[in-house]
């Protein structure tokens, strides 16, 4: 079993969703969901990777969580996610194979999507591995804010992208789904540690400008990404109006 590390990133200055961590939901904080989901329920460590005091506050006092307090200059989750590995490499002469990236803003995450990524790096040829799920509605097909992927035959990312991949040019867009199945991505990502600590010293490249989609970035550089797909329904909480949507599905949860 490969010795795994579950990091969520978590941080206080969102610019649609300022101190979006510690926002309410169902009564606890929306961070507090993740490492509720997360910590101690699975063959792997949990800890919270974010650059502010009040996160690292809450999250120690209110719920008891393992916390690194990270540089404010890391750009983005996954660089978060390095800095982690690096210190407890330097600090504690620790080594893990795996690292999973979970962000703070998944409160409905599922352990078994964890366990199902892990799996997959028995496939020693898996560098990377991520999330997708069927994609329903043509709304949500048509949705910027939904990022779709095209997978490949042995499940391997070809492109990710704002706007609905494949596009038929035999169908209007309000008949695609009937011509076929679209997936949605879900932006849980495990890496090999060697791979992770590469990627973070990648630059930025003109595909991930253009979408703003970090994980081009790994496939214009030549890296592989291994595609699963759930079941399970998980909503990443952006805007104060995706906490109304969490919060609704919470209360018709509670109230089966």
């Amino acid at each position: 079993m490969p010795r795994t590390l579950v990091v969520i990133p978590a941080r206080y200055a969102s610019t649609r969703f300022p101190g979006k961590p510690l926002a309410l939901l169902g009564g606890k904080p929306i961070l507090q969901w993740v490492w509720d989901a997360l910590s101690g329920r699975g063959n792997w460590d949990t800890i919270i990777a974010t650059d502010d005091d009040r996160i690292a506050c809450a999250a120690k006092v209110q719920f008891q969580a393992n916390v690194m307090l990270t540089s404010v200059n890391c750009q983005s989750g996954t660089d978060r996610c390095g800095e982690v590995l690096q210190r407890i490499h330097d600090e504690k002469q620790d080594n893990y194979d795996l690292v999973v990236n979970v962000q703070g803003d998944e409160p409905l995450v599922d352990p078994n999507q964890i366990e199902a990524l892990v799996k997959t790096f028995a496939d020693p040829e898996v560098q990377i591995a991520t999330l997708c799920t069927p994609i329903t509605s043509t709304d949500e097909l048509l949705s910027p804010n939904n990022v779709k992927v095209a997978r490949g035959d042995k499940g391997q990312a070809l492109y990710f992208s704002r706007w609905p991949i494949p596009y038929r040019r035999e169908a209007e867009p309000e008949q695609w789904l009937t011509q076929g199945q679209y997936q949605k991505h879900v932006g849980i990502y495990a890496f090999r540690a060697k791979v992770l600590k590469a990627i973070c010293t990648l630059p930025v490249s003109p595909l991930e400008e253009a979408e703003r989609l970090e994980q081009l970035r790994w496939l214009a550089a030549g890296y592989t990404i291994r595609v699963v797909e759930t079941d399970h329904a998980n909503i990443g909480i952006d805007t104060p109006d995706d906490l109304l949507a969490a919060n609704n599905i919470i209360t018709q949860k509670r109230q089966k």
